[in-house]
């Protein structure tokens, strides 16, 4: 059995969950591989570096807060920006992220296959391979089975960056932590391992799938950075304070060296035990990050219905077999720098759309109530918002021109595929439908959190200045819905939502708990007609 579109992905995540859901995709292979490069640009202060980059990518991680609160849809990237741009625009921005997601896939299987060959003498891209056909497998079977299997390994690899930090801890003072520091080295190595914070952002795509997503997405995010940023600096300092910076910086594997030097024996295999776990869960997640933000985008006839369907379990499980096969492209490539560089390059401009988002929106909607919003705004202009985008700018040049030629070729591929759906396609859906309750052929039986916001904001309902939240009124719409098409007979809104909100909202205003206490009546109806029978 499948169903198509958001109503068919189930609500089973909670702020644990999905907060280790973030730790394991920022946490991947990047502390790994990249620390040492990083000590040699920042010396002893290489923790620094960790520190500014953690800044930085909390900057967007703000805007999507904003966003994430206002609009909780798996399209993610791709449904903020159709917002406020013409549809090929928003369709480049999710074409572009769904591409970086899979790449980094690619690349942080290879990152595995590294690991895997400290144990087993497998070709890089046949263990790359078999991770991904594990974790698609996973995939495949549900995302409380997908999730359940984070939680271990992100509680794994915190673990084991954690053991790491504490081995250094005793060492503290043996190496300066400041010596040789300069600014520039610092900025240097800041932009170096922001490879090691990409993936904060896909938090997002599983908002269709957590419960009371308006507030538990946007902790979950700023938790999972945090936590990553506290970690990474933790096991910078650690490095330095056991091995010195230089003997940091030439370590090829700079972690294990960590655990020889400090603890002698057999000690670096549990490092290397630790980088497979960390690469299984980031692989893992990115195939369902990017999975769930095409189905968002067929779920809007942004890309074809096929992308969109789902399986019994709940699973966009074409969508997540598209983005399996793209993986094993990007390892078929088997250049790790090359491929983990494309996915900065596609993650840099996508964040440079988030962030115009969030100034557009509040100039057309300054009066949509927002659960969060980035502080420290100049009129409507959100500082961090802007910073943000200096930053952006900054560091795009940076990239390696292979990448940047791959990145661009790869962007004019997903505007070609636009302009051919856009000719041969389904008319897409517009953003609106929910506002103005535009006729889409179909009766309505659920409605999501997003177009519950979007009444209350054509009734011009503060939620901050009443007694119920966002999700008892969603509640409420949908137990009106029998108020429309079906049954014919009762039909009063012919399933316009702003009509079904006023239905609601009439409810809400008479009692806050409405429809809780309606659900409560009904289920003791139902069990007296039982008895009766």
């Amino acid at each position: 059995m499948e169903s198509t579109g958001g109503r068919g992905l189930r609500r089973e995540l909670g702020l644990v969950q999905v907060t280790a859901s973030g730790v394991g995709i920022i946490i991947g292979a990047g502390i790994y591989v990249l620390l040492g490069a990083a000590t040699e640009e920042a010396g002893a202060s290489v923790w620094a570096g960790f520190a500014v980059a953690g800044v930085l990518s909390a900057l967007t991680a703000l805007a999507y807060c904003e966003l994430a609160s206002m609009f909780p849809a798996a399209g993610a990237e791709f449904d903020y920006t159709r917002r406020v741009a013409p549809a090929w625009v928003a369709f480049l921005v999710g074409w572009v992220m769904i591409i970086g997601l899979i790449v980094a896939a690619g690349a942080v299987s290879l990152g595995f296959a590294r690991y895997l060959r400290y144990f087993v003498d497998l070709p890089e891209q046949v263990g790359a391979a078999a991770l991904l056909v594990v974790v698609t497998a996973v995939a495949l079977r549900g995302i409380r089975q997908s999730a359940s299997l984070t939680l271990v390994l992100s509680l794994v690899q915190v673990g084991g960056l954690v053991l790491v930090g504490a081995i250094g801890v005793p060492h503290l003072g043996d190496h300066s932590l400041i010596e040789g520091t300069s600014i520039g080295g610092v900025v240097s190595a800041a932009a170096l391992v922001f490879f090691a914070f990409i993936g904060f952002d896909e938090v997002i795509t599983l908002s269709e799938e957590t419960r009371n997503p308006v507030r538990t997405v946007p902790r979950a995010l700023l938790l999972a950075l945090g936590i990553s940023t506290v970690l990474y600096m933790a096991v910078a300092v650690a490095g330095v304070s056991v091995l010195g910076a230089d003997a940091l910086a030439a370590a090829e594997q700079p972690l294990a060296a960590v655990m020889s030097t400090a603890l002698g024996g057999r000690s670096a295999d549990a490092v290397a035990l630790i980088a497979l776990a960390a690469t299984t869960n980031t692989t893992l997640l990115l195939i369902t990050a990017s999975s769930r933000l095409a189905f968002g985008m067929a779920e809007r006839s942004a890309l074809p219905p096929v992308v969109g369907r789902v399986s019994a379990r709940g699973v966009p499980w074409v969508s997540v077999l598209i983005a399996a096969v793209g993986a094993a492209c990007g390892v078929a490539i088997g250049n790790l720098t090359l491929v983990a560089s494309v996915t900065d390059f596609a993650v840099y401009l996508v964040f440079v759309a988030v962030n115009v988002v969030v100034i557009v929106l509040r100039f057309r909607q300054p009066r949509r109530f927002r659960p969060f919003r980035v502080p420290l705004a100049v009129g409507r202009v959100p500082l961090p918002t802007v910073a943000a985008l200096v930053v952006v700018f900054v560091m795009l040049p940076g990239l390696e021109p292979a990448a940047l030629a791959l990145g661009t070729a790869l962007t004019v591929v997903g505007l070609v595929v636009h302009l051919a759906l856009v000719r041969w396609g389904p008319p897409p859906v517009s953003p609106h439908v929910a506002l103005l309750g535009e006729d889409d052929g179909m009766h309505r039986t659920r409605v999501s959190a997003d177009e519950a916001a979007a009444v209350l904001d054509a009734l011009h309902v503060d939620l901050a200045v009443v007694s119920w939240d966002l999700e008892q009124f969603r509640m409420c719409m949908e137990s009106e819905m029998g108020h429309g098409r079906v049954p014919p007979h009762t039909n009063v809104t012919d399933d316009t939502l702003v009509l079904t909100g006023k239905i609601a909202l009439a409810h809400l205003v008479e009692i806050p708990d409405y429809y809780t206490r309606l659900a409560a009546m009904e289920a003791e109806a139902f069990e007296e007609q039982k008895r009766r029978r």
